[in-house]
C-alpha cells in the first residue's frame, strides 16, 4: 500500500480543479504527454464520446431536411432565430442557474464566448437555412461532411503532426466534396453550395474553437450563453427581414420542424457534440461527424424524395473513403498527439 501511495502522489493530477470532461480534451495537445493513469482514464471515455458525437452528428441530419423543407415558407434569417428562441426555452430549465452562477467567468471570457456565440449560433445555422433554399439536402449533407477535414487543419495549424494516412483521408474526403460542388456538377457551382461551404468552415471553426474552451467555463453554462448572445445576435436581421419579407403563417408545417430544430438539432445536438470534443477531441469527433451524408441521404430520399444520383453516390463513396483512412491513422494515437517539430 505504500508502494501505491507513493505512485498516486508522484503523478500530476491530471484534473486539478477543473472538471473531467475538459481536462479529457488535453491528450493530443501539441507538446503534452499523458502518463499511462491519464491515458487509461481517457481511454474509458472515448466508447462515450463516440457515442455522444454520433447522436449530435444524425439529430443534425435530420435539420438539414427541416431546413430544406422550410426554404418556401419559413425566410432563412426568421428561421434561425426562432430555432434558438425554441432552444433557449428547452434549455433554460436545465442551464440558467448554472450560467447565473458562473456569470463571472463568462464576463471575463466574454470575447471567446461571442466568437463561439458568432460562428456556432448565428452565423453557421442561417447559411444552412440560407443554403437550403436552393441545394438539396443530401448535397448539403456531403458538403458539411469536409467540415473534419478543416478540424484537422485547424490541429495542424496548432502544431500537431497530422501523418501521411490522415492526410490521405482529408484529401480523400476533400476531393469527393469538390466533385460534387465543383465545375460539372449539374449545371456548375450554385449559390446554395457556396452558402453550405462556407457554412462549413463556420462549423469547423466552432469546433476547433471548443478545443480551448476555458477551464473555468462550465459546459451547460457556456452552451447557454451562446444560446443568448447568438440569439441577440440574429435580432436585428430578424428585424430586418420581417419588414422586408414579412413573417410566416404558423401552421403544423412550420412550427413543427421549427420545434424539432430549436429540441433537437440545438439544445440536445449540440450539448452532446460539446461534451464530445470535451470528450475525445475534435478531431476524433470529427469522424464521426462523416457519416453525417449518409444519414442526410437517407432522410431525404425517404421524406423529401431526393433520390441521388450515379455522381452523388461516387462523392459519398470518396467522402467515406476518407473517413477510413483519416480514422485508422487517429485511432494509432502517434500521429494525433506527436508534436510538429
Amino acid at each position: 500500500m505504500a508502494t501505491l501511495d507513493r505512485v498516486r502522489t508522484s503523478q500530476p493530477s491530471a484534473l486539478g480543479k477543473g472538471r473531467p470532461d475538459r481536462e479529457a480534451a488535453a491528450p493530443g495537445r501539441a507538446g503534452t504527454a499523458p502518463g499511462p493513469a491519464a491515458a487509461a482514464g481517457a481511454g474509458r471515455l472515448v466508447g462515450p464520446g463516440l457515442v455522444l458525437a454520433l447522436v449530435a452528428t444524425v439529430v443534425w441530419s435530420g435539420s438539414f431536411v427541416t431546413s430544406r423543407a422550410l426554404h418556401d415558407s419559413v425566410p432563412p434569417v426568421q428561421a434561425a432565430f426562432w430555432r434558438w428562441i425554441v432552444a433557449l426555452l428547452a434549455l433554460a430549465p436545465f442551464a440558467a442557474r448554472a450560467a447565473w452562477r458562473e456569470r463571472r467567468a463568462l464576463r471575463r471570457h466574454l470575447p471567446y464566448t461571442v466568437l463561439a456565440a458568432l460562428l456556432g449560433v448565428a452565423v453557421y445555422n442561417t447559411l444552412v437555412n440560407q443554403a437550403g433554399l436552393t441545394t438539396s439536402a443530401s448535397t448539403m449533407g456531403m458538403v458539411m461532411a469536409a467540415s473534419p477535414v478543416l478540424m484537422a487543419l485547424y490541429e495542424r495549424l496548432g502544431g500537431v503532426r497530422l501523418g501521411p494516412r490522415r492526410t490521405l483521408g482529408m484529401l480523400t474526403a476533400l476531393a469527393g466534396v469538390l466533385l460534387l460542388v465543383g465545375p460539372g456538377a449539374g449545371g456548375g457551382l450554385g449559390a446554395g453550395d457556396l452558402w453550405i461551404c462556407a457554412a462549413a468552415v463556420c462549423f469547423a471553426s466552432y469546433s476547433a474553437l471548443l478545443r480551448r474552451r476555458p477551464a473555468e467555463l462550465g459546459g451547460t453554462a457556456f452552451l447557454f450563453a451562446t444560446f443568448v448572445l447568438g440569439a441577440l445576435m440574429l435580432l436585428p436581421a430578424y428585424a430586418a427581414s420581417l419588414a422586408l419579407q414579412g413573417g410566416f403563417t404558423p401552421t403544423t408545417g412550420t412550427v413543427g420542424p421549427l420545434v424539432y430544430v430549436g429540441v433537437f438539432s440545438s439544445a440536445l445536438a449540440f450539448f452532446a457534440w460539446n461534451k464530445a470534443i470535451a470528450l475525445i477531441g475534435a478531431a476524433r469527433a470529427g469522424a464521426v461527424y462523416y457519416l453525417q451524408p449518409v444519414c442526410v441521404a437517407l432522410l431525404s430520399w425517404a421524406l423529401l424524395a431526393e433520390e441521388p444520383g450515379v455522381r452523388e453516390a461516387l462523392c459519398m463513396g470518396l467522402i467515406l473513403g476518407g473517413v477510413v483512412l483519416g480514422t485508422a491513422a487517429a485511432r494509432g494515437g502517434r500521429e494525433r498527439a506527436r508534436p510538429a517539430r
